[in-house]
């Protein structure tokens, strides 16, 4: 059954008081992306990654993720801004893990200040920017040659994937499916415009390697994403997908994210990301209980 993580930086600020929350609650491999005495991935040095090393090993916890933040960045502004800034990045990224030990590196879906503006993010990349995706190809052939596996989760804020085939077809394009898998965060779907079916998930099913979870709740009208929530009672199906995805071996650890959305008044937003941890948990000891596993 799948192990239950959460960002780094979402319990503490303070590194070694974050991995001693996390140890607390029960949490065994960590997703590491900022606030790392301070610092994001890319400004971590080896020094300070071999101190965040010792003291993971000291509480016999283990890196399952760095979450990079490798390619979060505008397509329209042309493959040289992508060029200078990444290829520094993707090295840098390959030496950490040597310290770190992590079984995945992320990557990110780039964003588009064009996105309003086409319906299929594919075949724009395709007439405008055939950089992209061969981009993408390079750093996950590097990365991969060093002996990790590679996920790119879809983003949010004029995000390239808004739609599943979109999703979809940048994979196929990308061809690497041995080396690369897809990490599906729900909400972020939700923000660029797709409310999160079973049958949403049942398209991105087969290149999924990793699940991220986050609340939400619609307003009075539509689907659209409106409030920042706890997951327990969330406007998209949490339960029944999350179980499909533990039935599934969909991924062998889910990762609490934060919410996006305006804050709701009145609503209580107090030990959110704990109360979020245990209603996972919860999910997972009632399918181990019931034989589903």
């Amino acid at each position: 059954m799948a192990q239950i993580t959460i960002l780094n930086d979402m319990v503490s600020q303070d590194f070694a008081a974050s991995l001693d929350i996390q140890k607390s609650w029960g949490i065994q491999v960590l997703d590491l992306r900022q606030n790392i005495f301070g610092k994001n991935l890319a400004g971590l040095t080896i020094d300070e990654a071999k101190a965040a090393a010792e003291q993971i090993a000291e509480r016999d916890m283990s890196v399952y993720c760095l979450s990079s933040g490798i390619f979060l960045n505008d397509i329209e502004l042309g493959r040289e801004a992508f060029a200078n800034r990444y290829d520094a990045e993707i090295e840098h990224i390959i030496q950490l893990a040597e310290v770190l030990k992590p079984k995945v590196v992320r990557l990110l879906s780039a964003r588009s200040s064009k996105r309003d503006a086409y319906l299929d993010s594919v075949e724009h990349m395709e007439a405008n920017h055939p950089w992209v995706i061969p981009m993408y190809r390079e750093a996950v052939d590097r990365i991969h040659s060093a002996g990790l596996q590679v996920t790119i989760e879809n983003e949010a804020k004029k995000c390239i994937w808004s739609k599943p085939n979109e999703i979809i077809g940048f994979f196929r394009e990308l061809n690497r499916p041995d080396k690369v898998s897809f990490t599906f965060d729900v909400q972020n779907i939700w923000f660029e415009g797709t409310f999160p079916t079973m049958d949403v998930y049942r398209e991105l099913r087969p290149l999924m390697g990793y699940y991220h979870l986050k609340g939400g709740q619609t307003g009075e009208s539509g689907d659209k994403l409106v409030w920042q929530s706890a997951l327990d009672d969330a406007s998209w199906p949490v339960a029944e997908l999350t179980k499909q995805v533990l039935a599934d071996k969909a991924t062998e650890v889910i990762c609490l994210n934060p919410s996006h959305g305006e804050v709701k008044p009145g609503y209580d937003y107090n030990n959110l990301d704990k109360r979020n941890y245990d209603y996972v948990k919860n999910i997972i000891d009632s399918m181990n209980e019931d034989g589903s596993s």
